[in-house]
């Protein structure tokens, strides 16, 4: 086990808030490894960078010396969570989650060390629960607590359905914590009031409760809305190496360091010089390469990132691309934008007749490639580089 000083400042890099850290800092003081829990639901089958902010936590509990236990909610997922959501959310079919697990667990173990993780299924548990189980369970909550949760409270409040089965997800969340002995449970700060849940259930069976750790939710591309594939503002962990190395690179230089803290291994005096750095005139670019080699090496191999850094060269920096370019977010009244509308609005072109008369002769390029469709238009959430002719770039964001 890591000194107590040395492993607290690494639990607590990045975290948003730790419940209740005296607790956490005695369990340390005992020098047993602990039972460190997250849970994840299969309802998609790929995961993006924003899922690995948890995962790189279990990892650096795991580098600490501690007991992965990595939960898939193959039971909790055809519920549906609804944490954070305005809506009832359709729950899965078991093909579905099923399918999904099966990636997930492929997966996860490109950061987790496979032979010190533990894989677990709610379904083991919750699956055998008889009706009278389930009706026990729902037993040890109130509609009132229920209701002090704050996206339950906003459906009330504007005559939105909550389904019955949307209560019991926080009760059976928090079992699982029963079962499996939780000493810390992971999960994002928009679980919070689940974690609770789970640290009430525990004290209620006579168990000593788990340390809830929350982590920030990652931005997207976009540097505004969470990661999501639904946004289409996400790094998927399985997305190409040229891809991954491009998208990272299309972040801001602001959002650059968050992505550090998050997502990179690198310790963090290491960073902070990166940041120092950058402000006595070092290039955000050559910063921003190291962390995206570091990711894709992460998920591809070291091979695979240094071919996608040479693409990127290749294709970009000989390409006369300017160390330092204009940024413009533009917010869109629909959801995606013609081409040649969002060049004026850039201010890349005075007209869109004159976007449509630099596209026509090979002038225009995004993210690189030479744009030959004057019908293209672009979603929201897009973040791409534009250029036109040699001298005229942009970094252009749509909100």
């Amino acid at each position: 086990m890591i000194f107590e000083k040395d492993a607290m400042r690494q639990i607590k890099r990045g975290c948003d808030e730790i419940l209740l850290e005296a607790e956490l800092q005695q369990k340390l003081e005992r020098g047993q490894p602990l039972n460190i829990k997250a849970g994840f639901d299969p309802t998609a089958p790929d995961l993006h960078l924003g899922h690995t902010v948890l995962i790189n936590k279990m990892r650096q509990f795991q580098d600490l010396g501690h007991h992965i236990m990595f939960l898939i909610g193959d039971f909790t997922g055809m519920i549906g969570d609804p944490s954070g959501k305005s809506v009832t959310r359709p729950p899965l079919s078991p093909e579905q989650i099923k399918q999904n697990a099966l990636t997930y667990q492929q997966q996860v173990f490109k950061i987790l060390d496979p032979d010190a993780t533990e894989i677990c299924f709610n379904s083991t548990w919750h699956g055998p629960r008889s009706s009278a189980d389930m009706i026990r369970l729902a037993s040890r909550h109130t509609v009132a607590r229920m209701l002090e949760r704050d996206d339950f409270a906003k459906r009330y409040k504007n005559n939105q359905p909550i389904s019955i089965h949307e209560f019991l997800y926080p009760l059976v969340q928090g079992w699982d914590s029963v079962e499996m002995r939780a000493d810390v449970e992971l999960g994002g700060t928009d679980q919070k009031f689940n974690l609770l849940v789970g640290r009430e259930l525990m004290k209620a069976e006579g168990m000593e409760p788990q340390v809830i750790l929350t982590m920030p939710i990652l931005e997207g591309l976009d540097g505004v809305q969470k990661m999501s594939k639904s946004l289409d503002n996400y790094i998927g962990i399985e997305d190409a190496p040229n891809d991954m190395f491009g998208k990272i690179m299309s972040i801001s230089d602001d959002l650059m360091w968050r992505y550090f803290e998050l997502l990179s291994f690198r310790p963090m005096q290491e960073i902070n010089q990166f940041q120092h750095d950058v402000r006595a005139g070092a290039n955000p670019r050559d910063v921003k390469f190291m962390l995206a080699e570091e990711i894709i090496t992460r998920f591809h191999g070291a091979g695979a990132a240094e071919l996608a850094r040479q693409d990127f060269i290749t294709r970009f920096t000989k390409g006369a691309m300017p160390d330092e370019m204009q940024e413009t977010t533009l917010h869109l009244e629909h959801d995606n934008i013609g081409i040649a509308a969002m060049l004026k609005q850039a201010g890349l072109t005075s007209s869109t007749s004159e976007s449509f008369r630099m596209i026509q002769q090979g002038a225009v390029k995004l993210d690189g490639e030479k744009v030959s469709d004057r019908g293209l238009s672009l979603e929201r959430g897009s973040v791409v580089v534009a250029q036109v002719g040699k001298r005229k770039f942009a970094r252009i964001t749509l909100a």
